[in-house]
């Protein structure tokens, strides 16, 4: 009986579990009927989808049980599961491995054993899609895996389930700590009491695996060498089942070997169980192999290591003098030590040593005095009996700041011809200064030669999309001044559009201002009441409008019998300079529109703005005791602005000077400091939820924005600062340097503030360390000397951390430039937590900075500058 057709229309059905029942029942000729066809039905059904679609994973389970029920050989089964095009490129396992093993549970145990071979020789990668199948396979078959590196790493990434009862643990075991992969794939275990490190620490407890076993296998897998990611895992577990010194001391010997090159987070705990088994005389070492030990270790470049060496090195001599004719070498290696701290440990151990050194150990110390910086070259070359000290490097003496560049210069003047106009417009809005341009362009001449600019635009842009008017809102510039251009061509499907597509809420205001002013030119058009010109266009590169260019503008307009439109007459007043122009306030007075009396009437509103910082995890903020230092929680941090001003009257300057909430954006951001050039601080402001990027499709403030706003009028304060200092951080913008000392040579940097921003930025986490070091360094090497002194001194009392907590990494450089450049400004007086903290015990590279420090500002002698 001919059974195909049913098997077919399961198959095409995709009805996996009745197929399978369906192919038990069949006999060996049968299966074998089917097992012939299957070829031809795969390439039928591939064939109905085009060439890049993977429509034939959806009858990859159906496929597979039908391939693994009838095909008589353990190769063609093993070569039928794993066809390509039953799975997707980047699957994982395959979720039918029940059905698989259910389906072959009759065949023979031989050509089982033979097809979990094949499959797990069949896996490429932990996640393989045979990593489900082969294991399972081979755990009821009792076969041994063979010796296959994804097979391993794939049986560790599925975790260790109950491990103790697993029937491949005594096969793959061993080979854990051989196969390349497992450590990548285990990189993310940490916790000492759960997964792979909780079940092998806990078996060996339960006497079910041996300890010994397991501190060999980690031993033998450091030995093999690989990165530090790659020997995590192995770290952690060795550290878990924290060898006695008893039991590290039969490996001596290995440990000794994985000094001089390992990775550093293989060598320290190496390190440490040698010095364990040295100390205690459990497996006393010879003095060739403290020898070997110490110049491995100072030869490292971690410091860390350096300073355990030499730590390790001082307590064995003072044990036994003998030894220090050993220890001359691996001191003079320490001698080239990149660090001044471990450099003047080193020479303290020297000196103190070196009547127990032969001449010939004093000897090899002589010879490496010149490794040392000169003040501590001259030190040991007196207590050595001579060596050839380096020459002093010349004294830096920082220069004077540069000059800075002009604040501002003529803007490039409106577009002047429909040749010029026709020419640009295709080009679009990229910028404030080509959008302000074409604008006033587009409104003089349109309302000088409505038909003219109209036939003349027809023929260079095309008629509307229909999508265009299919938006909810228009968001960009660009929109409105198309939309313009379209009614203009009469090629706009309706009227009215000003009306419908004005966002009423969630943008900046600037945004918000920005559109109001499109959309009254889109009006202008529709009601064909276009005015002469505009008022708002920027003479000046800052945005600025110089006071007499707009009442010449109002002069103009008042003539023509127009009148202004109301967004653009509010955003030309918020670019008026903040000094008065005398000649011009007088003949504003003899305008007489209400535009004019407006103008005249106008003085510079003052706005202040508070920042506040916030972080989610508490609610607390800079002012509210929040503990940054915290490595408990992620400090999630939002900075948030307010804004105080006298009302004006007039509704968008009043929107513009108060500072609504809004949501992060990027669209038109760096034009905002051109629409607020008299108001530096209310910019900076709107660029809060900017500072801090908390999502990838989202960008930062950027030295474009910071620029602006150095180059911007009114006060400087908390949210300037925080925009500048949080572009200092970013080591991919190097020309951040520039506007700091660009701004400091107006005399207009806030340094003490900056100092404050940049200190909570770097002890949040927002930045880091060594990128704000280096900008400071920069910006201080070129002449801002002292004010990288002032924001230094203002960021230490955020940054240095209280009794207990742990300083953020890179802060004892952060010290040292502050060291630095208070030496080269002559800064004297007394900072209250730098005390503090040079007062706590200890001798790590921070305090030593610190203690530096505070020497210098409260005039102790005999540092070193």
């Amino acid at each position: 009986m001919d059974h195909w057709d049913e098997v077919r229309k399961l198959i095409e059905a995709r009805h996996a579990e009745r197929l399978a029942e369906k192919l038990k029942e069949l006999d060996d000729e049968a299966r074998a009927s089917v097992a012939a066809r299957l070829p031809a039905l795969r390439k039928e059904l591939l064939g109905r989808f085009d060439q890049w679609d993977d429509g034939l994973v959806d009858y990859g389970v159906v496929l597979r049980v039908a391939g693994a029920a009838t095909f008589g050989g353990a190769a063609a089964v093993a070569s039928w599961l794993y066809r390509r095009d039953f799975a997707p490129q980047w699957a994982g396992p395959d979720n039918d491995a029940d059905l698989i093993l259910a389906l072959i549970a009759d065949r023979p145990a031989a050509w089982r054993a033979d097809l979990a071979e094949r499959l797990a020789l069949r896996t490429r990668v932990p996640d393989d899609r045979g990593m489900a199948l082969a294991p399972a396979l081979l755990r009821e078959t009792g076969a041994e895996p063979p010796p296959h590196d994804p097979l391993v790493a794939g049986w560790a990434g599925h975790g260790p389930g109950r491990l103790g009862d697993d029937p491949l643990l005594e096969h793959l075991l061993p080979r854990l700590f051989e196969a390349q992969g497992v450590g990548r794939v285990l990189q993310r275990e940490r916790d000492a009491g759960d997964g792979w490190l909780g079940a092998l620490t806990g078996l060996a407890e339960a006497g079910r695996i041996r300890r010994e076993a397991l501190i060999e296998g980690c031993v033998r897998r450091f030995l093999l060498g690989g990165t530090a990611i790659e020997l995590r895992f192995f770290v952690r577990l060795h550290e878990a089942l924290d060898p006695s010194p008893a039991e590290a001391a039969r490996f001596a010997r290995d440990y000794l070997r994985l000094l001089p090159t390992s990775p550093g987070p293989v060598a320290e705990p190496a390190m440490r169980r040698l010095r364990a088994c040295d100390s205690l005389a459990i497996a006393p070492l010879t003095a060739a192999d403290l020898a070997e030990a110490w110049d491995s270790l100072l030869f490292r470049p971690e410091r860390k290591l350096v300073r355990a060496g030499l730590s390790w090195l001082e307590h064995s001599v003072r044990r036994t003098p003998a030894l220090a004719d050993l220890a001359a070498a691996p001191m003079a290696r320490a001698f080239a030590a990149d660090s001044a701290e471990l450099q003047e440990k080193a020479v303290e151990l020297a000196i103190a040593h070196q009547g127990g050194m032969s001449e010939e150990g004093r000897a090899v110390l002589r010879e490496a005095i010149g490794l040392l910086t000169p003040h501590l070259g001259h030190r040991a070359a007196m207590a050595l009996g001579g060596g050839e000290v380096a020459e002093a490097e010349p004294v830096f003496v920082p220069p004077p700041l540069p000059p800075a560049p002009g604040r501002a210069h003529d803007a490039e003047p409106p577009i002047e011809s429909v040749e010029e106009l026709v020419r640009l417009m295709p080009g679009g809005v990229g910028s404030w200064q080509a959008w302000e341009r074409l604008i006033a362009g587009f409104v003089t001449l349109a309302g000088r030669d409505r038909a003219g600019v109209a036939a003349a635009l027809r023929t260079v842009l095309p008629g509307p999309q229909p999508w265009d008017y299919r938006q909810e809102t228009w968001e960009h510039a660009g929109a409105w001044l198309e939309g313009a251009v379209h009614s203009l061509t009469g090629t706009a499907p309706f009227q009215d559009a000003w009306r419908r597509f004005l966002p009423e809420t969630g943008l900046a205001a600037p945004h918000r201002l920005l559109l109001h002013r499109a959309a009254e030119i889109l009006r202008a058009v529709e009601e064909d009441t276009l005015p002469p010109l505009l008022l708002a266009t920027p003479t000046h590169s800052t945005g600025h409008v110089s006071a007499a260019e707009l009442v010449r503008r109002l002069e103009v307009i008042e003539a023509a019998g127009a009148k202004p439109p109301a967004a653009d007459l509010q955003q030309a007043l918020l670019r008026l300079p903040r000094t008065p122009d005398p000649e011009a306030a007088r003949r504003a007075a003899r305008l007489t529109s209400g535009a004019g009396r407006i103008l005249a009437a106008w003085t510079c509103p003052q706005a202040e703005v508070e920042l506040t910082w916030t972080c989610a995890g508490n609610g607390a903020g800079d002012n509210g005791g929040h503990d940054w230092h915290d490595r408990g929680h992620r400090h999630d941090v939002t900075l948030v602005p307010a804004a105080t001003a006298a009302p004006t009257g007039l509704p968008l300057v009043d929107l513009m000077l108060s500072v609504p909430r809004h949501w992060s954006e990027d669209g038109h951001r760096t034009w905002w400091p051109s629409m607020l050039p008299s108001h530096r601080e209310v910019a900076a402001a709107y660029l809060m939820p900017n500072v801090l990027r908390r999502h990838w499709i989202e960008t930062a403030v950027g030295p474009e924005e910071a620029r602006a706003l150095a180059r911007a009028g009114g006060p400087a304060g908390a949210a300037f600062c925080a925009v500048l200092a949080r572009v200092l951080g970013d080591p991919r913008m190097p020309e951040s340097v520039d506007v700091l000392l660009e701004v400091a040579a107006r005399d207009e940097l806030p340094a003490d503030e900056i100092g404050r921003q940049a200190g909570l930025l770097l002890a949040s986490g927002e930045v880091r360390m060594a990128d704000m070091v280096a900008a400071l360094d920069a910006a201080a090497s070129r002449g801002a000397h002292a004010h990288v002194w002032r924001i230094a001194a203002a960021a230490l009392p955020v940054l240095l951390p209280g009794p207990g907590g742990r300083p953020r990494n890179g802060l004892a450089e952060f010290v040292r430039l502050a060291v630095a450049t208070a030496g080269w400004c002559g800064a004297r007086g007394e900072i209250p937590e730098v005390r503090d903290m040079a007062a706590r015990r200890g001798d790590s590279g921070l305090l030593r900075e610190t203690r530096r420090l505070h020497d210098r500002l409260t005039g102790v002698t005999g540092q070193e500058g």
